[in-house]
């Protein structure tokens, strides 16, 4: 079985650990329940071919040190395949031709909401994966996006095309899977008694128009809201924020305020860094967009649950009511300073605490679990069905 997925510029992040985890985890998982993984990306360094060999070969690196095999194939408009053909022969092994992904594949997994209907229709079946539940949806509606038809829908958002879901579902049919974490990749690891409890962090953001209303969806504006949070707790707290040029001058706001606070690149330039900082933290304190309180759509990220995995508490900010998330049991959800603190100061019991790693682990293993998550997407995205019955949009 051949499995592509088309994501958001896992090649090219090279410095963003963080959201290379997003996809590491679903291609691990793919290929631990025996698919051929292949990714498709936007072509990049067309006018720099001996950069992009070097790039690719760096890439295959990487993924190997993780346990992972994927191969590549590059979308390339006409300027710049007749740029790269010159040098083709000198990428040979290095790419996928896509006509041979195309006559292959499976199935693709598409996490890239812009991958043209041409492309999408060049595969047997075809799958769109929302990992924005609520926004995605409410840029279709707004004419912001345009995804083409798949075959299927899938979200990590539990409320999309739910009857109580704040938001449309832009007449789509959706299938909720929650988002997978690779255990054999996230191990449980311990942490010493004065290890913080940390997150990885964007700082910065965008104002969305949601139900009419100008939303700032920063993550700082969250946090700024905890800011005072070191004074009400015992528990040590860091904050790894990934760096624009305006975010230094609040580093040491933070500082004055009891945090320990350091730019991410210190901790995450790579997906390997990224999983060592999470692994020697105490657990996980995080803060959400402002868009899942809203939208209410019991959204968990993808690096909350590598803590979990982990055997890491996660206290995050609560984004409303769940079938399946707890809110004080290896994962303690607040809606405010307040009850985060107390969250905080509970597991600085030492059994409590001890407790609280064990149930963060059996959450990860009964929810997230790839080798749970990932075979039921499969089974769904490859049934048989008469024609190609698309799962459109109106």
């Amino acid at each position: 079985m051949q499995v592509c997925l088309s994501t958001n510029h896992l090649l090219w992040n090279t410095a963003l650990g963080g959201h290379a985890w997003v996809f590491l985890n679903w291609a691990l998982g793919l290929q631990a329940a025996g698919a051929r993984v292949v990714l498709l990306e936007r072509m990049r360094f067309a006018d720099r071919p001996e950069r992009l060999a070097d790039h690719l070969r760096a890439f295959r690196s990487r993924t190997a040190e993780l346990g992972l095999t994927v191969e590549v194939t590059l979308l390339e408009n006409a300027e710049e395949t007749a740029q790269l053909d010159p040098v083709r022969s000198g990428l040979e092994g290095l790419l996928v031709p896509i006509e041979q992904l195309f006559a292959e594949a499976d199935l693709l997994l598409n996490f890239r909401y812009g991958l043209p209907q041409t492309v999408v229709d060049r595969f047997a079946r075809s799958a769109l994966v929302d990992i924005d539940p609520g926004l995605l949806q409410t840029w279709i509606d707004g004419g912001q996006v345009c995804p083409a038809r798949h075959d299927l829908n899938f979200t990590i958002g539990e409320t999309v095309g739910r009857p109580e879901a704040r938001f449309p579902d832009c007449g789509m049919q959706w299938i909720h899977t929650p988002p997978p974490v690779h255990l054999p990749a996230w191990p449980v690891r311990g942490a010493p008694d004065d290890a913080p409890f940390t997150t990885v962090t964007n700082w910065w953001g965008e104002y969305e128009l949601i139900a009419g209303q100008s939303v700032n969806n920063e993550k700082r504006s969250s946090f700024l809201a905890c800011l005072d949070l070191p004074q009400r707790t015992r528990a040590p707290l860091e904050l790894a924020v990934y760096q624009e040029s305006e975010v230094g001058s609040e580093l040491p706001l933070l500082r004055e305020r009891g945090w320990r606070a350091r730019p991410a690149g210190e901790v995450s330039s790579t997906a390997a860094e990224y999983r060592a900082y999470l692994q020697r933290s105490r657990g996980e304190f995080s803060c959400a967009k402002a868009s899942c309180m809203v939208f209410a759509n019991a959204w968990i990220s993808d690096r909350t649950i590598c803590y979990l995995a982990s055997g890491k508490p996660a206290v995050v900010q609560d984004t409303g009511p769940s079938r399946m998330l707890p809110d004080a049991c290896g994962l303690f959800r607040f809606a405010d300073a307040a009850g985060a603190a107390a969250h905080l100061e509970a597991l600085c019991d030492p059994e409590v605490y001890r407790r609280a790693c064990h149930d963060a682990r059996k959450l990860a293993e009964h929810h997230f679990d790839a080798a749970r998550v990932l075979p039921r997407v499969l089974d769904a995205a490859l049934a048989p069905r008469s024609g190609r019955d698309h799962a459109t949009h109106g």
